[in-house]
């Protein structure tokens, strides 16, 4: 399958550049930093998404395994899926969902760099650790008394994993580079391959070192007598977001890949590094946290074992919580950029067949995982997820019209009309569709597409995500039903038969989550259509829709806000989804401020509690992110520290490398990413909530976190950015910045004062004991 050049060639790049510069070596008494974690034992090669530590460029990722003798990268990029378009209903009425029908987003080569004379057990001092802030993995260790280190990182400028091996003390490296496809293809240093789909993909790695020699043997690159070695990754596919064919005919993705390859071995490895640290740091550095100040106790653990004693002790140990968020941050930096967003595996596999395909579901996952992107600094990042959203906007478009009222889909109108577009529950990069239609998912992809204009302001975005307000609106127009009340004799529209995610009766109309939802879609594309000064008199059909709209009630049975147009609790009272919720959380019609009837955050509060506090990662950080909203500290931060605790034998938790598991069996446990992202972005809610004219500082502050603390650069709804330091519970000082927002009032303990700046002006605030 190699369509590369000779192996000769590939030798002559290998050997081209010559020396490198050595990369600082940290000295062995160098403190622990609080945006490093650290641990003392490699992964398993059989156990690399609990254990394997990930990289990545924002679309080219990898775990790697660190293990001194046998360095394994299981490289990923995010368009690397099986599958297609999948436009037809099954009789059920259910869109096909298998990974020979809708695809599976899968693996795309792994590559090993083997060290024959450095196994684990001829070595000491062994330490690996993930630089947050830089970056960058880099594992350490003493074999005959040298010090060897190696770095490895993903350069999204250069678009290349790099891995460099160094050593100080006399030693020298010998050993051979292997690159292998996941698909049946022969190790080769590059080669190119089709999936059955069409999708063409490839790899190329290349090597160099000085003071020995590399050269090209057979399949595999060898190297001996080196005193550092730089080995130079690039991967890709000939996937491009253009309806129908998703794809670039013009692209060739093993060329590509030697190009890459070829130029970033014309730059040092120190060159490397700098350019790759410039660039992630533009992004990780505009955010910070501090919650507080660990013992030295805890700062003395590495991070596994920091994790055990948090759970063991019960003891808060405020800078791994930080640690935590931070780590959050570095994954949604690492794999949302420039490519397609973070499905539920964000950016990284271990084999072919992630459970549920590793898809995009739009029931709540896809919308979670970028729920912290705008709270946390990294609004850039989101754009991944605009991007899918308009791309696949015209495939949605026409399965809806073709498909959504096929007499066999049990959700169509029962009006009989049709119009603009929905999603299923399922989505794949290639415009296609898996499992039950979602009709409610429009509304939910538009709501969080909007939120991310209310952080940031920008008309781009705006314009960019008004076709898929629109479309979601007619779609609406056409489905709501005419209903009179029984007890008033009111007539109200409802949303026709859905499912209220992923329990109870399936066909039950006027469902609080499709309310909810629709009734923010609706005030979103409104307020989108005024300020664009677009279509007025669709607008206008819009706002009449909304007044008419049912609004959910609480049930005079349970005291729950009602889930179904029923007092009668029809689902499973503890499920994992919050649906009936909506309104509180990512929404706010629900708030605990006065402004809602008590009778109906009470609602609201009863059903929380009755959904319990025990679930998977991501459902407890969406309880988190609820209790958040109602102010109820100790709550949201006990959710947030039971998703700290360590997973053993597959249970919910947090794995050896930070990954949250999902134990969808007894005993199996699963890596599904929107619990390390969602659990931030409770923990940024509990310390700053924004809407549009209004934030408040430190609405949850949990005892744990109160004695001092700081958040730098977090985003606030309204188009502004805020620094906040506390002390003793209470806040000391507040900067607001304007990102292009103008009035906004900030609240805390009951008063509040107005701020009035222009963009890129800014204001500090003190005193708030008056």
């Amino acid at each position: 399958m190699n369509t590369g050049p000779s192996r000769r060639g590939v030798l002559t790049l290998a050997t081209a550049t010559g020396a490198l510069t050595l990369l600082p070596t940290p000295t062995a008494t160098a403190a622990p930093r609080s945006d490093e974690l650290r641990w003392q034992a490699p992964a398993d090669e059989h156990s690399m998404i609990e254990q394997g530590l990930p990289v990545g460029n924002g679309r080219l990722g990898a775990l790697a395994s660190n293990d001194p003798g046998r360095e394994l990268l299981l490289v990923t990029d995010a368009t690397m899926w099986t599958g297609g378009r999948n436009d037809t209903l099954d009789t059920d009425g259910q869109f096909p969902y298998s990974r020979q029908d809708f695809g599976s987003f899968t693996l795309l080569a792994r590559l090993t760099v083997d060290l024959p004379d450095h196994d684990l057990s001829a070595v000491s001092g062994y330490r690996r650790t993930l630089d947050l802030a830089r970056g960058v993995l880099t594992t350490s260790y003493v074999r005959s008394g040298v010090t060897y280190r190696r770095q490895i990182f993903a350069s999204r400028p250069d678009d290349v994993i790099v891995l460099h091996f160094s050593q100080s003390g006399g030693g020298r490296y010998t050993g051979t580079v292997t690159l292998a496809g996941t698909h049946g293809e022969d190790p080769e240093v590059s080669f190119g391959a089709t999936l059955p789909n069409g999708l063409r993909y490839g790899a190329a790695v290349t090597a160099h070192g000085s003071g020995g020699h590399v050269r090209v043997e057979g399949p595999h690159l060898t190297f001996d007598g080196c005193r550092d070695l730089t080995v130079i990754v690039a991967a890709g596919t000939d996937y491009a977001p253009v309806a129908p064919h998703y794809r670039d005919p013009s692209r060739h993705p093993d060329t590509l890949a030697r190009t890459k390859v070829r130029a970033a071995a014309r730059r040092t490895a120190d060159t490397l590094l700098r350019t790759h640290v410039a660039d992630h740091q533009a992004l990780f550095g505009q955010f910070d946290v501090s919650l507080g100040t660990s013992s030295e106790e805890q700062r003395s653990l590495d991070t596994w074992e920091r994790i055990r004693a948090r759970a063991r002790d019960d003891v808060p140990d405020p800078e791994l919580e930080s640690q935590y968020l931070q780590f959050g941050r570095y994954l949604m930096i690492a794999g949302s950029r420039g490519s397609l967003p973070l499905n539920l595996q964000g950016l990284w596999l271990d084999g072919n067949d992630p459970d549920w395909m590793g898809d995009y579901h739009t029931d709540i996952n896809l919308q979670m995982n970028y729920w912290m992107a705008d709270r946390a600094g990294l609004s850039p990042c989101f754009d991944a997820f605009t991007d899918y959203c308009v791309d696949q906007l015209p495939s949605w478009t026409e399965l809806t019209r073709t498909l959504f009222n096929d007499p066999g889909n049990r959700y169509r109108n029962s009006t009989g009309k049709i119009a603009g577009w929905t999603v299923a529950i399922s989505t794949n990069p290639h415009g296609g569709m898996g499992w039950w239609w979602h009709p409610a998912g429009n509304a939910w992809l538009c709501n969080s597409l909007w939120e991310h204009y209310e952080f940031t302001g920008r008309r781009a975005q705006l314009e960019k995500i008004y076709p898929l307000l629109k479309g979601a609106c007619e779609f609406w127009e056409a489905r709501l039903l005419t209903v009179t009340l029984p007890d008033t004799s009111q007539e109200v529209l409802v949303a026709d038969s859905d499912w209220s995610p992923e329990h109870g009766p399936l066909d039950a109309k006027g469902i609080t989550y499709a309310q909810e939802l629709v009734r923010d879609l609706f005030g979103n594309y409104c307020a989108a259509a005024a300020e664009l000064k677009k279509d007025a008199g669709f607008a206008d059909t819009v706002a009449g829709l909304r007044r008419r709209l049912y609004l959910p009630r609480v049930s005079p049975t349970t005291g729950w806000l009602e889930e179904w147009m029923s007092p009668d609790n029809l689902g499973e009272t503890t499920h994992r989804h919050l649906s009936p919720l909506v309104g509180l959380f990512p929404g706010d019609r629900i708030r605990p401020d006065g402004s809602t009837p008590a009778a109906l955050v009470a609602g609201a509060t009863a059903l929380l509690t009755a959904r319990g506090m025990d679930s998977f990662g991501w459902a407890n950080a969406w309880r988190a992110l609820c209790w958040a909203r109602l102010k109820h500290a100790d709550n949201a931060y006990r959710l947030v520290v039971d998703n700290l605790r360590p997973s053993t034998g597959g249970s919910n938790g947090t794995a050896f490398n930070l990954f949250d598991i999902y134990e969808v069996e007894q005993g199996r446990g699963i890596f599904q990413i929107d619990g390390n992202l969602g659990t931030p972005a409770a923990m940024i809610e509990m310390l700053l909530y924004s809407r549009p004219g209004h934030v408040e500082l430190l609405p949850a502050l949990p005892g744990a976190w109160a004695a001092s603390g700081s958040l730098t650069g977090a985003g606030a709804r309204g188009g502004f950015v805020v620094d906040l330091r506390w002390r003793d519970g209470k806040p000391t000082e507040v900067r607001i910045r304007s990102v292009g927002g103008r009035t906004t009032t900030v609240a805390y303990a009951g008063t509040s004062r107005t701020v009035a700046l222009k963009p890129g002006a800014s204001v500090t605030l003190k005193d708030f004991d008056r």
